[in-house]
């Protein structure tokens, strides 16, 4: 709960700081367009990225096959066109890195690593006492 908290805080202070450089740089007006052109290029390349993936999920039911990285790159190509329309250059920078089906392979390696760790150290098994049942023909012999 902290770290969310410390995401909402953070986000819009490296935006703001990044706003103020950039635009210092390059101009007020180019900083606007860029922000209103990197908006609209990322929703229609995740609009083409959705598509792709809907399409390749399709496939994989056709081949009785569960679409589960289709399920869950559907997902992530939904928050990556939230952070594009965010205006900002660091959340355009991540929302364009989770839309190219290469980085966002790469980042789902790592979650995946990380959550088959954790699955490890489960305990699979569940602690307790049993008792040994005879059968009565066993004992007629």
């Amino acid at each position: 709960m902290n770290s969310l908290l410390l995401l909402i805080i953070l986000v819009p202070i490296v935006e703001i700081y990044l706003f103020i450089k950039i635009g210092s740089q390059i101009g007020a007006i180019s900083t606007i367009l860029l922000i209103i052109s990197t908006a609209i290029i990322g929703v229609y390349y995740a609009k083409y990225e959705g598509l792709n993936t809907l399409k390749s999920g399709y496939v994989q039911l056709s081949k009785n096959k569960t679409p589960a990285y289709e399920v869950i790159s559907g997902a992530a190509i939904a928050i990556a066109a939230l952070l594009l329309i965010i205006p900002g250059f660091a959340t355009d920078i991540f929302g364009f890195l989770i839309i190219f089906p290469i980085t966002r392979k790469f980042f789902f390696s790592i979650f995946s690593k990380k959550i088959s760790k954790k699955e490890y150290k489960k305990n699979n098994f569940i602690d307790g006492e049993y008792e040994d049942i005879e059968d009565d023909n066993d004992k007629k012999v």
